[in-house]
């Protein structure tokens, strides 16, 4: 594996930004994370081909990320190469009720968007950080509604096969996952929405977005959701009954506004995050015989919690 040789190559076919011991702190909402070896913006579909290209060839292992929502990166960092999709794939039209956007975009984007033109179906998504793709992947949503309800189709990118077009209903959608990364890059979704009453589609997001503001803290550093809500109960609600709301580690500390999350108070490292994590399943375990599944995704060489 030669990271030199693959960054220079990848420098000279000008396939985007391209950075080498990139500090991941700069690209996850939990704002921790050490150093990827390779750290690459594919702007255009020839740019990520390209990429691919060299990265397999070069025999160096590569992992996408979009906004880093719902990332933890090791301190240590991650070995291999980072993929990001840039310009291209931020793009995103209009046409007979279907949302055709690049996995780049960001939702919230889409949720104006939709909302300006009456369509309904997006509602949900107000207030969801993160991008297109990174939805899709993890199959983003709340109580009543997902993404994966919305979907036409997503299209892929295979290394060595390239473009793959899937329909919504060729995808294994469930709670917080969808199969889709072990598939193939996502780099384009459609979503089918519906023509719907302007002032009921503002009454809905107002209310999905007075309640996210209420229930969670949103103005500090988090990953979103640390843990899966087991079947038929919450995993705040568990965490909050185990009496952990506002515990600490380190710099990283359950949330007293919504105790699934774990914030950084500006000083946490990943090994904090990990350590509490770890914390709250054994505690939670102990006092009501249920193990919790983390949410976030882990990137780097430490033991999931």
């Amino acid at each position: 594996m030669s990271l030199v040789s693959a960054y220079e190559e990848l420098r000279r076919r000008s396939v985007g930004d391209v950075r080498i011991a990139e500090p991941m702190a700069r690209h996850t909402s939990l704002r921790i994370g050490g150093p990827a070896d390779l750290f690459v913006v594919c702007d255009t579909l020839a740019g990520l081909s390209d990429t691919l290209d060299v990265l397999l060839a070069e025999g160096i292992p590569f992992t996408t990320v979009g906004k880093g929502t719902n990332l933890l990166v090791a301190d240590a960092g991650v070995r291999g190469a980072i993929l990001l999709l840039g310009k291209e794939f931020k793009r995103h039209a209009c046409e007979d009720g279907h949302i055709r956007a690049g996995a780049a975009c960001v939702l919230a984007y889409l949720v104006q968007d939709a909302f300006s033109r009456g369509l309904g179906g997006l509602e949900f998504a107000v207030g969801v950080p993160g991008t297109v793709g990174g939805a899709l992947a993890m199959n983003a949503g709340g109580r009543d509604a997902w993404i994966g309800s919305v979907t036409e189709s997503v299209t892929l990118f295979v290394p060595e096969q390239g473009l793959v077009r899937l329909r919504g209903d060729e995808i294994s959608w469930g709670y917080r996952t969808s199969g889709l990364p072990s598939r193939g890059i996502i780099v384009e979704g459609v979503l089918r929405l519906a023509p719907a009453d302007p002032e009921r589609i503002r009454l809905e997001m107002e209310r999905s977005l007075k309640r996210r503001k209420s229930t969670q803290p949103l103005g500090s550093p988090s990953a979103g959701s640390s843990f899966k809500n087991p079947d038929g109960d919450s995993a705040g609600r568990l965490i909050e009954a185990s009496g952990l709301k506002g515990t600490k580690l380190g710099g990283a500390w359950v949330s007293d506004v919504h105790a699934n999350f774990i914030v950084n108070d500006g000083g946490a490292t990943a090994a904090d995050v990990v350590g509490l994590m770890s914390k709250v399943r054994t505690t939670v375990r102990d006092a009501h015989g249920i193990e919790l599944q983390p949410e976030v995704r882990f990137l780097g060489e430490f033991a999931e919690p």
